[in-house]
């Protein structure tokens, strides 16, 4: 019998602890728990894993394990699914952990999108589509399918390289400011670079604005990143002016113009650790992990760049609760909560992540 999640909602944290702690052992290397670096606390620690999404799936790929729990979001779930192995069963604690960068771009809107721009463009040899990696499986299926890519936070500027090489132009989803700042850095101009707008015709564009681009970005974003603004910095500064700025990809232009650092993640915690001691850092990044570095790097000080609370809601959405009720159905032989890409989408969306693998 299925065991009911309704069963763990009025549990505590702590006696889930301990019902994790007892199905892990349980299960042992059958099973792998990865937790993604915007995790809530609760669940992170108990993870065997941590990193960014594509660091996890490709850990849990070349892992024994028969399942594999990811603790993040459904995205991220997906991508595990494509790249492990056939016996590999990928599972989401809580099927509600959604992104909502993610949500702003679909498969009927790009599809759309790529039917309006082929009405000016020749696209299939004009136009590369990029997806990021926090995107649905069928998008990337759908880069796939047209000759494109998937990139990620840390990847993108040799993914746009390779797509430029290939194409005059890119169109860029679902993050436009992952994408700006990226090409930006390449030394393609602002000009050079429009924002499609996916609820209007043409993306409100004009033709002579579609035939001039070089960067077509989606008009998405990520909605924690977004919370971080210039005053932030200038205000931190004018209090503590020695003081560095690192920041995320997905944050605003504006933001990452007056930044000292940009770059993912796992380039944050590589360039705070690997500071001076006694430097002071501003970190505009996801809150669960700028604590989590901040308590680690006790020899620095780190701080959280906005004076309002930024956390991913959606990632925190897997508690303990979810975790434990996952693991015991395990223990009792139910598999709940799967993640499972059809296979025609999983085979597109392999080749566009393979051709990403291939290209870093």
């Amino acid at each position: 019998m299925t065991l009911s999640i309704h069963n763990y909602a009025t549990l505590t944290d702590e006696e889930c602890d301990a019902l994790i702690v007892k199905a892990k052992a349980q299960l042992g290397e059958r099973c792998v728990i990865l937790g993604h670096h915007y995790q809530r606390n609760e669940v992170f620690k108990h993870a065997d894993f941590s990193g960014d999404s594509l660091k996890l799936s490709k850990d849990a790929a070349q892992s024994t394990a028969e399942y594999i729990v990811f603790c993040g979001v459904h995205f991220m779930a997906e991508v595990a699914d494509i790249l492990s192995r056939p016996e590999q069963i990928a599972i989401l604690p809580d099927l509600a952990a959604g992104c909502s960068m993610a949500d702003m771009a679909n498969l009927m809107k790009v599809q759309q999108s790529w039917n309006e721009l082929a009405q000016v463009l020749d696209v299939e040899n004009e136009v590369t589509p990029v997806t990021y990696i926090n995107s649905a499986a069928d998008l990337k299926a759908f880069c796939g399918e047209h000759g494109g890519i998937v990139c990620t936070s840390s990847n993108a500027q040799k993914i746009l390289e390779w797509s430029f090489a290939r194409r005059e132009k890119v169109l860029f989803f679902p993050d436009q400011h992952l994408g700006r700042n990226t090409a930006y850095r390449m030394g393609i101009g602002l000009d050079e670079m429009v924002v499609w707008n996916f609820t209007k015709p043409m993306g409100g564009l004009t033709i002579e604005q579609i035939k001039n681009a070089k960067m077509i970005l989606w008009d998405g974003f990520c909605s924690v990143h977004q919370m971080f603004k210039p005053e932030h910095i200038d205000n931190y500064l004018a209090q503590y002016p020695e003081t560095k700025v690192i920041v995320h990809p997905e944050c605003c232009f504006e933001v990452c113009q007056k930044a000292d650092y940009v770059g993912s993640t796992e380039f944050i915690l590589k360039t705070v650790r690997a500071a001076e001691a006694g430097t002071r850092w501003l970190v505009g990044t996801e809150l669960n992990l700028v604590n989590r570095l901040s308590e680690e790097c006790t020899d620095k000080n780190v701080q959280f760049m906005s004076p309002m609370l930024c956390m991913c809601s959606t990632m925190f959405r897997t508690d303990p609760q979810h975790l434990a009720w996952i693991l015991d159905n395990l223990v009792a032989g139910h598999v709940v909560n799967q993640i499972s890409v059809p296979e025609k989408d999983a085979l597109l969306a392999k080749e566009a992540l393979n051709a990403m693998l291939t290209v870093v």
